[in-house]
């Protein structure tokens, strides 16, 4: 399995970052995912963080080293983290219930799986197309969709959700897969302060038409620009799946030489005092992946 990742987020105008982004990957599966912690609740950052946490743990403990179903896997991986949000209100008596959005894409043995809770995006771009994307689970979007079939009144504000993770109601997870991948195919997941600010025709071109090390910054900071001063946290994380000229990149991994037990992720295991995460930029993940190689190697040289 060979693929290029990059992934930036911003926090924009917010006093602080509530997105999470982040990776795992074996020898045969590969994980990616975004959590948008939502505004007007309890800590919307731990709400992403944690949500992250545990799939990535799930992950841990199932691939061995590819899942042995990859739908049912993000299924239950999702409401795992809506229960552990539950669990953790409960715990600390709060008020509410931190809650979040979240989107995941598995990729294994040449094929995409994805899911969704929320209106973080994917989008699947094959050359200058757009494949697939992600429908919201917001009333503006459904809306639209039954505008079709019945006659609708005014929009409604696109950022009411009828579900997330953390909310008292069993959470909807839209799953879809597996649809087979093609070198140079691009997945991009993405929160909605990108899709909020430019519209999917532009955000397909400029991930058509660039690198996706240049492409991510470019969309963050033409979000940013387009929001200006009131501008949400801005997060995207995008794969490009084994094209032969980006395996030179920075962001460049190829998981053909690595044991059935080794296991690496970028999800950081917890928050911590210290942590600061208002900007994860390309510097902090490639010293992510470095760690990752690093561990690699040692692994490798043991078995030796």
């Amino acid at each position: 399995m060979q693929f290029s990742v990059y992934q930036v987020s911003r926090k924009g105008g917010r006093e602080k970052n509530e997105d999470r982004m982040g990776y795992c990957y074996t020898r045969d599966a590969g994980l990616f995912a975004l959590a948008d912690g939502m505004g007007g609740h309890p800590e919307g950052e731990v709400a992403s963080q944690l949500a992250l946490q545990t799939m990535s743990a799930m992950f841990q403990r199932e691939a061995k080293p590819k899942l042995a179903d990859p739908l049912r896997f993000l299924q239950e991986a999702i409401i795992a983290g809506h229960h552990q949000l539950l669990r953790y209100a409960t715990e600390r008596a709060l008020m509410d219930t931190p809650r979040t959005t979240i989107v995941a894409c598995v990729l294994q043995g040449k094929q995409a799986y994805w899911a969704h809770c929320g209106d973080s995006r994917l989008y699947l771009v094959r050359g200058d197309k757009l494949v697939a994307r992600t429908r919201d689970h917001s009333y503006s979007e459904l809306q639209e969709t039954l505008s079709h079939v019945v006659p609708m009144g005014d929009r409604v504000n696109r950022n009411v959700l009828f579900t997330c993770l953390g909310s008292p109601g069993k959470p909807v997870v839209d799953t879809a897969g597996p649809l087979v991948v093609h070198p140079g195919d691009r997945v991009m997941l993405c929160s909605d302060g990108l899709w909020g600010s430019l519209p999917d025709n532009q955000i397909t071109d400029i991930l058509a038409q660039h690198q996706i090390g240049d492409a991510v910054p470019e969309l963050v900071e033409r979000a940013l620009r387009v929001a200006g001063e009131k501008s949400d946290n801005v997060t995207v994380l995008a794969v490009e799946w084994e094209s032969a000229e980006d395996m030179d990149s920075k962001g460049a991994i190829s998981t053909l030489s690595l044991g059935d037990e080794v296991f690496a992720s970028t999800i950081q295991a917890s928050l911590g005092a210290d942590a600061n995460a208002d900007d994860l930029d390309e510097a902090e993940i490639e010293r992510s992946i470095r760690e990752i190689n690093e561990a690699i190697q040692r692994s490798s040289a043991r078995k030796r």
